[in-house]
């Protein structure tokens, strides 16, 4: 009897050990899901943001295909077009994440924004057209203050730009594209302040440094701005500066920043040589 309890107790206490081991690995498994779910967001998040956009869109189009039904995926891998300047693409993998059921309406918006990328324009407006009003991000604004602008309608695309900067942390890029809108329409004075304002955020930013030139040139006035810039775009700018100079007619002082940009680039600067020898000939620039 002593015997029979006794391999009783060794049997029950087996089949403790086993029912706890089954609970481990199953712990064990669900922890090591858990880590798989955390390393594939953080390297789904960097291939987003500091990844090279061919890369990403590599490591997308494989997840896309591994996994069809995960449009966390899709998102990823239309962003990744878009940053890999391949708007069209891009469009088409925005439009199936919007027809799939499962879409937001920022989806909607970043398909509007890819059709405008590729110059689907009438598109990208019958999208905007389907987000409620109540939506309210900084890409919404954004692509309506350029539909705005493309339409010539100054007083919404200004309303539209305003909210978009306020809608972002990082204004930069959106002033500079609000101040060029003012450049283009002729508000020099307004344009230079948008520009200014750019910089402010984004002291790197060339585009928004070149603008200004423009915008101040445009009102003659012919001195760099204080911004910070490398000896390099010094003398990029000075150039930028002297082309608009002569093409108001102040050819004397488009001549003097030519040269000024000439003394000024650490290299041989061809493009304002060749200007500088065509307006000593004569030759129109």
């Amino acid at each position: 009897m002593r015997h029979s309890g006794l391999v009783v107790l060794c049997l029950g206490g087996t089949m403790f050990l086993s029912a706890c081991q089954q609970n481990s690995d199953a712990q064990v498994q669900r922890a090591l899901k858990d880590v798989n779910v955390i390393d594939e967001s953080n390297l789904n998040d960097v291939m987003l943001t500091v990844a090279d956009p061919n890369e990403a869109v590599v490591y997308f189009t494989s997840a896309v295909q591994q996994k069809p039904d995960r449009i966390d995926l899709k998102r990823g891998l239309a962003k990744s077009l878009t940053r890999a300047q391949k708007p069209s693409e891009a469009a088409v993998i925005w439009r199936q994440i919007v027809d799939s059921g499962e879409a937001t309406a920022e989806d909607r918006v970043l398909l509007a924004d890819a059709l405008i990328r590729s110059n689907q324009w009438d598109a990208a407006k019958a999208e905007l057209n389907l987000i409620p009003p109540t939506h309210e991000s900084f890409d919404r604004y954004r692509i309506e203050a350029m539909v705005a602008d493309a339409d010539k309608n100054w007083a919404k695309a200004d309303s539209f730009y305003e909210i978009a900067v306020g809608l972002t942390t990082r204004p930069a890029s959106t002033l500079n594209n609000w101040g060029f809108s003012k450049l283009t329409r002729g508000e020099h004075a307004g344009a230079e302040k948008l520009f200014v304002e750019a910089l402010t955020h984004d002291p790197s930013m060339f585009t928004a440094k070149n603008n200004l030139v423009l915008a101040r040139a445009a009102q003659r006035k012919y001195d760099l701005p204080v911004v910070r810039m490398t000896q390099t775009e010094r003398a990029e700018l000075l150039y930028s500066m002297a082309l608009a100079a002569v093409k108001q007619g102040d050819v004397t002082v488009g001549k003097g920043l030519l040269q000024q940009a000439i003394d000024t680039h650490p290299q041989h600067f061809e493009a304002a040589s060749r200007s500088l020898e065509a307006l000593d000939s004569n030759v129109q620039l």
